[in-house]
């Protein structure tokens, strides 16, 4: 009987993502899905990535599935009918917009064919067992009341256990149900998580932040593959009630789709399916005209649906609203939450799912060392200690990342939803920005309300005193450039790519002027190569040397250090065997002092 898998529980994006991550990197794991594994489809349930995201989210799924997205050539910003903002987009800046749904299918597609990964459908979890060594969770069909051994036993044991192998993973079928074994669990069973409840943890913050009608339709409107943001739609814009429309924003979709969305009172009335047709009407007729006065002045870029009306075909609608709440503990002994169980977000164009994916990204890479040193494959010593400062930066970066967001999100909302709104407004360590232009950060992932996070306190970082680094484009902690690379065997890509799929623990990316134009038989084997290779071999991580011809603010022969999230460690001055064992330890958890041995529970729902 295996008990080394890990359990993840739930099978949304954030879930499907992890598992997909930890099958890259060799670990076994088991998605417990409370579905009936079939996926809706949804036009109007959309998400934007950011494009370091999508980048590590296409290197994950590859290469079994691809998930369709439109990245956007143009950012327009417009109060009533002038142009406040107009931002060029290009494949490293735009961020990709696709169908929730679309999403789901793919991964679900790229897990059914990995032998370390196996979805079980209908199974909700109603029991967490931790011990030392592993945990135990105990789920019952979809809609069956629970047993009543489980209701009236605290303890459980009026369930008989049977051991045996299902689908490749270690189950216990028990007269309640059954039993599954794991070396870790994550919960990522969305906000209302049960595997949150049953851990106690708090999910702190506050509901019905912002609202938002929601329309997915096909037209062709006058910015083909240009979103847009327009703000005070004009006295010829009205809804129902007769108040203008505040503000509605407009991005594309693959194959001609538009998700449009208008900002509506927190807590406001109920939208009736008639008034978001005349939403829709009203909209796409201003939309034209304005387009055709910009044709008639000559500033017109696209082509225009003509004289007030667009035709459309209207695909799906809805309503969304944002919450902002927060975990207060994301991991207890050898459980954790992720995605929409550890955080709500949403207001202001910040984007939950892309969060979710970084939360998924930045714990895979945890799990599989840990799972790795806990199964010997780096010898018979166990260092715990090591082990638990890894699994516990986990929280200490993520969950400091979104609350600096939703911290953020709650300084910027009076900011920007005021009255006039024209003033500049002042957020700590992000500058004078306007309304408009902290409505675009958040959209288009950029600043404090949409940017990615720098873990500038890691207790990963190596020792000041341990490690003499050079400033480079990068701040350590932050996300690397993606910039093209050169791996030992020749074969070119970017950086990026090499993220996750070579189950690599670190990259080490040496700046070499001149390698692009040579193959690499020429200097694999001349100047430092030799010494950094075998400094890479020597580490005691997995890890994979590349070259590149130049990195922003690096000078030649500077040396990364790379997270396989794509987070940077160090920048060193060369080659140095001993700094980079010091990353690699410090990577790994080595360097800290360690905790005294956790206590563990049993929590049952």
């Amino acid at each position: 009987m295996s008990e080394s898998e890990v359990i993840v529980v739930g099978a949304g994006p954030a879930g499907l993502a992890l598992s997909l991550a930890l099958a890259r990197s060799g670990v076994p794991s088991l998605v417990l899905d409370n579905s009936d594994g079939e996926v809706t489809q949804r036009a109007a349930r959309s998400c934007v990535l950011r494009p370091d995201t999508a980048s590590w989210l296409a290197a994950t799924a590859a290469p079994h599935a691809t998930v369709p997205g439109a990245r956007w050539t143009r950012w327009s910003t417009r109060r009533r009918q002038q142009l406040v903002q107009d931002i060029e987009l290009t494949e490293e800046t735009s961020p990709v917009h696709l169908e929730q749904h679309a999403l789901e299918r793919g991964l679900r597609a790229a897990l059914a064919r990995e032998k370390l990964a196996h979805v079980v459908t209908r199974s909700h979890v109603d029991i967490i067992e931790q011990d030392a060594t592993g945990v135990t969770a105990h789920t019952r069909p979809r809609g069956s009341a629970a047993p009543a051994g489980d209701q009236d036993d605290g303890d459980g044991t009026g369930d008989s256990v049977a051991t045996g192998r299902e689908g490749g993973i270690a189950a216990g079928a028990g007269r309640g149900g059954t039993w599954w074994r794991g070396s870790y669990l994550v919960g990522c069973d969305g906000a209302r998580s049960t595997v949150r409840k049953l851990l106690g943890v708090g999910f702190a913050g506050r509901t019905a932040v912002e609202r938002h009608a929601v329309a997915a339709l096909r037209a062709e409107l006058p910015w083909e593959q240009q979103a847009l943001l327009h703000r005070e739609l004009g006295a010829g814009s009205r809804g129902r009630a007769g108040r203008p429309q505040a503000e509605v924003t407009a991005r594309p979709l693959p194959d001609g789709v538009w998700r449009l969305d208008w900002l509506l009172p927190p807590r406001g009335e109920l939208v009736t399916p008639e008034a978001l047709l005349e939403r829709v009407q009203v909209t796409l007729g201003h939309w034209s005209a304005d387009a055709d006065a910009d044709a008639d002045s000559g500033r017109g870029r696209g082509s225009s649906g003509g004289s007030g009306a667009v035709r459309y075909e209207l695909l799906d609608t809805g309503v969304h609203t944002s919450h902002q709440r927060l975990a207060r503990r994301w991991r207890v002994e050898r459980t954790f939450l992720a995605g929409d169980a550890a955080h709500l977000v949403g207001a202001l164009g910040v984007q939950s799912v892309d969060e979710g994916l970084r939360d998924a990204a930045n714990l895979a890479w945890k799990l599989a060392l840990a799972w790795h040193e806990a199964n010997g494959v780096r010898g018979p010593r166990v260092d715990r200690d090591a082990i638990d400062v890894l699994l516990d930066s986990y929280e200490t970066e993520r969950r400091g990342a979104v609350g600096a967001r939703l911290r953020a999100v709650d300084q910027a909302l009076p900011l920007v939803r005021r009255e006039g709104g024209g003033l500049r407004s002042m957020l700590p360590g992000g500058g004078a920005r306007t309304p408009m232009e902290l409505l675009t950060d958040g959209h288009l992932g950029r600043g404090l309300l949409g940017g990615p996070a720098t873990y500038r306190r890691s207790p990963l970082t190596p020792p000041v005193n341990a490690v003499e680094t050079v400033p480079v484009g990068t701040p350590p902690g932050a996300p690397v450039d993606d910039v093209p690379v050169i791996a030992l065997d020749g074969e070119r890509g970017r950086l990026r790519g090499q993220l996750c799929g070579s189950g690599s623990e670190l990259l080490v990316l040496l700046v070499a002027p001149g390698t692009a134009v040579w193959d690499s038989r020429h200097w694999l084997s001349a100047g430092m190569m030799p010494e950094l290779a075998a400094a890479v071999d020597a580490l005691p991580l997995k890890a994979q040397l590349l070259v590149t011809e130049q990195y922003p603010g690096a000078a030649a022969h500077t040396v990364l250090v790379i997270r396989p999230d794509g987070h940077l460690v160090a920048a060193l001055p060369g080659p140095r065997t001993a700094e980079l064992r010091a990353c690699a330890d410090a990577v790994r958890g080595g360097t800290l002092p360690g905790k005294q041995p956790a206590t563990y529970r049993r929590t049952r729902r």
